[in-house]
């Protein structure tokens, strides 16, 4: 990011800075804001929407800004902008319209909510920079296909997993390594956990129960896996992944090679996947490969072992930290961290958490019903199986046992929901990936 901070000092000292409007004041919110107003220059967070106004009011109040202006209109907002004032306001529309808001931060981690909101951005011009791979693992081809008429960027954020995972293989791709395996690092993987068993956890962090068990039930990583996937090209290789779990702290570096199949690896694409219990931590990595002899010899002189998978990884992620960066590589560079290369390769599909009654309607993600698993693209559309982002709500047929997988034979859906039409308009949009795309 050594461009990147030159370009927001230049920006800082030509008191031209980028102004950002963040949707969401949960815990994700608090620390982007917090980062922003303390430690980014060349950078404003003019306003932050959220539905419980106050909690907007007390993450600048953390922030260090004790004066905001709960608004109404577009108009009351852009006067506050123009006058250095930070609003805030429980209408996220205001901060879409707002012509002086150069970027949108989503953080809210909702789908059918924001799918709307990110079109409003699109609307008027915005660059919208999401923390929330729920949507986008969902329909994140075809909001990037609006996104592109816009003329706008549409991307995941630098410091979660995800970016971090892009940013590595951009580098590992960069040096003329081939990347095979694009990997993500888990402390637990348990897909019968719920809000009562996280409750504890999320209460010691301060964060929502739903979310952490999101993390611990497999959902929230298929999502980023997914992501990562539409946007490098990558498949699974097999439905829910491999995903060993290893002795805890075992060094990442002396098992890495040893963890999947080596064919999955070297004969396509490369792979998404995860290992659950080795250090660094809740970091990254990705597999790589050279078939140049010298290189070869070159890389184990560094210490990358003698092939044919060389290791590479990123022992952290700094999530909200980072996110700034984000922001000004879509403005300042129309760089994009994370988004689809075209259409979807991989999806998150649902599975039964516990057995379900006919006509239950399904909870949301991390809560008591459902988790998600990846699944080729191509496998998932042939059996006609149900995105889990497009799970909540439905009723159910029929009875379903414990971990089956939900098809949308099997359910009822919401009528009049913007991601249903998304996500079929994405199916529309890329026909020929239906056939194209590689199965496991």
């Amino acid at each position: 990011m050594v461009i990147v901070d030159r370009a927001l000092r230049r920006r800082e000292e030509e008191k031209n800075p980028i102004r950002v409007g963040m949707i969401g004041a949960g815990f994700m919110g608090r620390g982007i804001a917090i980062q922003i107003c303390k430690s980014v220059p060349g950078m404003e967070l003019v306003a932050i929407s959220n539905r419980t106004i106050s909690k907007a009011a007390k993450i600048f109040e953390e922030a260090g800004i004790s004066e905001v202006h709960s608004i109404e209109t577009t108009n009351q907002l852009e006067d506050n902008i123009r006058k250095g004032r930070i609003s805030i306001t429980d209408n996220p529309d205001l901060l879409c319209e707002a012509d002086t808001i150069d970027a949108i931060i989503e953080a809210t981690g909702a789908i059918e909510f924001t799918a709307r909101l990110i079109l409003k951005a699109f609307e008027h011009k915005k660059h919208v920079i999401l923390m929330n791979a729920e949507v986008d693992g969902t329909i994140g081809p075809i909001l990037n296909k609006y996104a592109d008429r816009a003329g706008v960027i549409l991307t995941g954020a630098d410091g979660d997993q995800p970016g971090v995972e892009m940013n590595l293989y951009r580098f590992v791709k960069g040096i003329g390594v081939k990347p095979v395996l694009c990997g993500n690092i888990k402390g637990l993987h348990d897909p019968y956990r719920n809000p009562e068993t996280q409750k504890s956890f999320a209460k010691k962090w301060g964060q929502n129960a739903a979310m952490v068990t999101s993390f611990a039930d497999g959902t929230k990583i298929s999502f980023e896996q997914a992501i990562v996937a539409n946007g490098t090209g990558m498949r699974v290789g097999r439905r829910g992944m491999f995903g060993p779990a290893v002795e805890s702290g075992t060094p990442l570096q002396d098992i890495a090679h040893l963890l999947y199949p080596l064919e999955k690896l070297t004969q396509g694409p490369g792979i998404v996947d995860y290992v659950v219990g080795p250090q660094p931590g809740p970091g990254v990595f990705v597999l790589g490969t050279h078939d140049d002899p010298i290189q070869q010899h070159y890389l184990n002189l560094y210490k990358l072992g003698q092939g044919p998978l060389y290791l590479f990884y990123t022992p952290y992620h700094l999530c909200h930290f980072e996110v700034p960066y984000t922001v000004a590589r879509a403005v300042l560079f129309n760089d994009a961290t994370l988004t689809p290369l075209d259409g979807p390769v991989v999806e998150v599909i649902t599975a039964a958490k516990i057995s379900m009654k006919a006509n239950s309607y399904i909870d949301g993600l991390g809560q008591y019903m459902t988790y998600g698993l990846c699944e080729n693209y191509e496998n998932a559309r042939n059996e006609n199986l149900l995105p889990i982002g497009l799970a909540k709500g439905c009723r159910l047929k029929r009875n379903i046992d414990q971990d089956e997988i939900l098809t949308f034979d099997d359910v009822e859906l919401p009528k009049g929901r913007l991601s249903d039409q998304l996500w079929q308009e994405q199916q529309k949009a890329f026909p020929l990936l239906m056939s194209a795309a590689g199965s496991a």
